[in-house]
């Protein structure tokens, strides 16, 4: 497998479409403003996210972790007019900026947003979703994943990020953090589970697409 450097990484993203100007604008005051910007998707994971829906025409999406809004507005971009968008995340103290930039993308009315925990918010959400992208706590990714999973049509999508975190889940040492922990686990939950058919994309930080049977 090709080793993505710098160099490569610039090679791709240049034959890439470009970046949308909302989310151009997103990306640098994230990276201006908050702290971790490295949560946030950016241009090649946004512009992935963008295309699935596209293919797949979803008329709902449930998003677990919003950050700043850059994939649930690029997600929102790829699906039409008629698509209806959740996405949750708990930290309140990014809901003024981040709504900030839904309205400027023009898809404020079409993405619904909810402040705080995703295993209480989703119990209560009604109604069944095309498809699900996972990009919260590592350590609970189990817990959304059969939280999610009776809300999610047959033949729906969920993808999840960051599952190949770093490399860190292929060092064999025996002191995994909590979070690695977390993401070892899932992988292996995903592999096992007979109720979906299962990729890990080697995208960004790895991103596993399971398809609901």
């Amino acid at each position: 497998m090709i080793e993505i450097n710098k160099a490569l990484e610039d090679y791709i993203l240049g034959h890439s479409e470009n970046e949308d100007q909302v989310l151009k604008d997103l990306n640098r005051e994230t990276h201006v403003k908050m702290l971790r910007p490295r949560m946030l998707s950016g241009h090649l994971q946004g512009k992935f996210l963008k295309m699935i829906c596209q293919m797949q025409n979803p008329k709902r999406v449930l998003e677990i972790g919003t950050y700043t809004g850059y994939s649930a507005i690029s997600m929102a971009m790829g699906t039409s007019s008629d698509c209806e968008i959740h996405t949750i995340d708990c930290n309140d103290e990014l809901e003024h900026f981040t709504r900030k930039f839904f309205k400027q993308s023009g898809c404020e009315e079409r993405i619904k947003f909810h402040i705080g925990e995703a295993l209480d918010i989703i119990p209560k959400l009604t109604g069944e979703f095309d498809l699900v992208f996972i990009d919260a706590d590592k350590r609970q990714y189990i817990d959304y994943y059969e939280t999610i999973m009776p809300l999610l049509k047959q033949g729906g999508f969920i993808l999840a990020d960051d599952v190949l975190w770093d490399g860190k889940v292929v060092n064999e040492t025996e002191n995994h953090d909590k979070q690695t922990r977390g993401i070892l686990e899932f992988n292996k939950f995903i592999q096992e589970d007979s109720r979906v058919e299962n990729v890990l994309l080697p995208i960004r930080h790895g991103l596993m697409m399971a398809r609901k049977k």
